[in-house]
């Protein structure tokens, strides 16, 4: 009789918005079945001083004893150690995976000005203070801006920043093939969590009737839409802990 799998630990950010599980898209991209959640950060890595790093994702195989963090780690980890479920880094796709998130980021960059404020939305008080502490050395500073509330882009302004977003999804698009659902034509694949993480966050950020998701649902001929729905699809058919944007 085959031994039963404990569920994994998946640990992500807490939220105060109700119906609101995650805003993060890296979290997003790593969600299990069987699970069990934990929204508090946990410490899997060191910074170069050696003090402790806490980030998210984190998952920990209780049947193995292992913790691992970051996503794309977490992917190779479940590959390894469940061979026989569903590969998502298929064999002689690493680089090719390390080069499609590479390229990925920079078409995502649009949205930082306007997903720093609702991010704030939907976290609890706690986290919502120290993003708001941690972003006036980096992001506030980058920009100039004296608070998160500065750096979201209104009128005229909004319009330009929301088209730079969009040319940036038309160029991801033209990667793929037009006539096939996944990144690797009928094989889904990590590539397309890191797609699906991304736009499941911006659906929960900003609602799924809202303009804002109404239009990125339809670019490129309603891709970005249909991906999702695929990926939402697989996730209630596939009975298995396996690395995936989450519903």
């Amino acid at each position: 009789m085959a031994e039963t799998l404990k569920p994994l630990v998946f640990y992500d950010f807490p939220s105060k918005k109700p119906g609101v599980n995650a805003w993060n898209p890296n979290t997003w991209k790593t969600s299990f079945y069987p699970q069990s959640r934990w929204n508090r950060p946990h410490p899997t890595t060191r910074k170069p001083d050696g003090s402790p790093m806490y980030t998210l994702p984190v998952i920990v195989d209780p049947n193995t004893g292992t913790s691992v963090s970051d996503s794309l780690l977490i992917a190779d980890y479940l590959d390894k150690t469940y061979p026989d479920k569903p590969i998502l880094i298929p064999a002689g796709t690493r680089a090719l995976h390390e080069a499609f998130l590479d390229a990925l980021t920079p078409n995502f960059y649009p949205t930082m000005r306007f997903s720093m404020l609702k991010i704030c939305e939907i976290l609890n008080p706690r986290s919502e203070a120290y993003i708001r502490e941690a972003r006036k050395n980096d992001v506030l500073k980058m920009l100039n801006a004296a608070s998160i509330e500065d750096v979201y882009p209104k009128g005229d302004e909004a319009e330009v920043e929301w088209k730079k977003f969009e040319e940036g999804m038309k160029n991801v698009a033209k990667w793929m093939d037009s006539n096939e659902r996944f990144v690797m034509g009928d094989m889904i694949s990590f590539a397309d969590f890191v797609l699906g993480g991304f736009l499941q966050a911006n659906k929960k950020m900003w609602g799924e009737q809202s303009k804002e998701w109404k239009d990125i649902a339809s670019w490129d001929g309603g891709r970005w839409g249909r991906l999702l729905e695929d990926l939402q699809n697989m996730r209630e058919t596939i009975e298995y802990c396996i690395v995936i944007c989450g519903l």
